[in-house]
């Protein structure tokens, strides 16, 4: 699995500049908002992953970036990005040694995720889904059984496919997992609707695929922090209520997703 640095969506910053904000040590700390370096938040994920983070033109952009941009414009920093393995944001190792700030990459808040990290408030409410190759005589996620079915290593898709009694090949990023079905490595596959939904807003992709399930898991994403964060996690639940409460969330949702239909109740 490659690491790459990537630059910021707010202004440009060189691959060296935001190597030393990963550096620790040197780094000058921003107590008063929680930051590891003064002046930025350092934001790890796992490119690509749209429609939450993938690169466009130099950026890194999605539904996840507008979030935390929101976060930076009200502490007056700049966002960057590292990007890691996805299996690291289980333990929170890269939080909690202070290379980044925050993780978010369509990260599901678990029990388990929570003995090693903190989260914000629940901003995304997901579900999973099961896709196919049109044509496909797989129906539903019951039909699956017995057909080899692809999912993301180390996600919530990747764990659920398991409790159903799935045998799941597991696939490094979302991209190798959607060019696995599409080259007969798997037969279907499952990973997080939203993600589905941002390929099939492509022509060629919904020419070629569909969805046979839809699956609702209770599953809510979170942006994690380190440990003990709480100055990191007040802001971001700040600027999560301030884009629902003056429409910039359902507008990011929309870009980056689909239409909005916002939930009733929440889950958990």
């Amino acid at each position: 699995m490659h690491r790459r640095l990537a630059v910021i969506p707010l202004a440009l910053t060189s691959v060296l500049a935001l190597a030393a904000c990963g550096s620790g040590s040197s780094a000058k700390t921003d107590t008063a908002s929680g930051l590891a370096k003064a002046g930025v938040i350092t934001t790890c994920t796992h490119l690509p992953y749209p429609p939450f983070q993938s690169e466009q033109g130099g950026k890194v952009v999605g539904f996840d970036v507008d979030v935390v941009d929101r976060a930076a414009k009200d502490l007056g920093v700049k966002q960057a990005f590292l990007d890691t393995p996805f299996e690291n944001f289980k333990t929170g190792a890269f939080l909690n040694t202070r290379q980044c700030d925050v993780a978010a990459a369509g990260i599901t808040i678990t029990d388990e995720r929570k003995k090693n990290v903190d989260f914000s408030e629940p901003y995304f409410d997901a579900t999973q889904a099961l896709l196919v190759k049109k044509g496909s005589s797989i129906a539903n996620l019951a039909g699956a059984k017995g057909h080899k079915i692809g999912a993301q290593t180390q996600t919530t898709g990747e764990e659920f496919a398991t409790k159903q009694g799935l045998d799941p090949v597991s696939f490094e990023s979302s991209d190798a997992l959607l060019n696995g079905l599409r080259t007969g490595q798997v037969e279907a596959v499952i990973t997080d609707y939203p993600v589905v939904a941002g390929w099939l807003k492509k022509p060629d992709l919904a020419a070629e695929f569909e969805v046979k399930d839809n699956l609702n898991t209770s599953e809510q994403y979170g942006i994690m922090v380190r440990k003990g964060n709480t100055k990191l996690v007040a802001a971001l639940n700040k600027a999560i209520e301030e884009m629902k409460a003056d429409g910039s969330y359902k507008a990011s949702y929309e870009k980056w997703i689909g239409p909005y239909v916002p939930a009733t109740t929440a889950t958990k």
